[in-house]
């Protein structure tokens, strides 16, 4: 139980369910109950089937695309910047016409779910940890992310349409320091920079 917790919580602190469900609330602002929930089905799917293939293909996959782990922190961080700029400056995270899919799979899934943190996070528990306690961990916290996004939508109702378009606005600035920091450390560790 010791060695399954000691994979459990640092994925948990990199997954950051929790951080994560101001975003979901903002993206699925006037969606119906059921699309609302096709989301949080395709959130899941999409990041357990990027985590699935890191943790099985591990850094191969790295290696066969000719990336670095600082390359994904940067491009990672470009697409939720401009996610974020648009939920700023569009209101209602600035995807138009929202579909279930969209939000979903980017940036629900991937890469807020999982992305470069919990992607690296996985990568370094394989090289300490039995592959079943790695497994078991991911799966477990996909099911916190299931939990805990479903009683978001509590929240949502509870503010209502306002609350939900103020929410959104300070997300997107939370979400635009957050893009910024991950090219920031990006940048830092592909070129050695300190400070920057």
């Amino acid at each position: 139980m010791s060695e399954f917790m000691s994979c459990f919580i640092p994925l948990f602190v990199a997954i950051d369910p929790l951080g994560a469900v101001p975003l979901y609330l903002g993206l699925t602002e006037g969606m119906p109950a059921k699309e609302a929930r096709r989301v949080i089905a395709l959130t899941v799917s999409a990041a357990l089937a990027l985590a699935l293939a890191f943790l099985f293909l591990g850094k191969g996959i790295f290696s066969f695309l000719g990336i670095s782990e600082n390359d994904f922190k940067i491009g990672g961080g470009i697409i939720l910047l401009i996610i974020a700029l648009k939920m700023v400056l569009e209101g209602h995270g600035g995807l138009g016409e929202r579909s279930d899919r969209a939000v979903g799979i980017v940036p629900l899934g991937v890469p807020l779910i999982v992305g470069p943190a919990s992607i690296t996070t996985l990568l370094m528990q394989i090289d300490a940890h039995p592959f079943g306690h790695v497994l078991a961990s991911l799966m477990a916290n996909m099911a916190v992310v299931v939990v805990v996004f479903m009683l978001g939508r509590r929240i949502a109702d509870s503010l209502g349409d306002n609350g939900m378009r103020a929410l959104s606005k300070i997300i997107g600035l939370f979400l635009a320091a957050i893009a910024v920091m991950m090219i920031r450390v990006g940048l830092q560790e592909a070129f050695g920079l300190k400070g920057m």
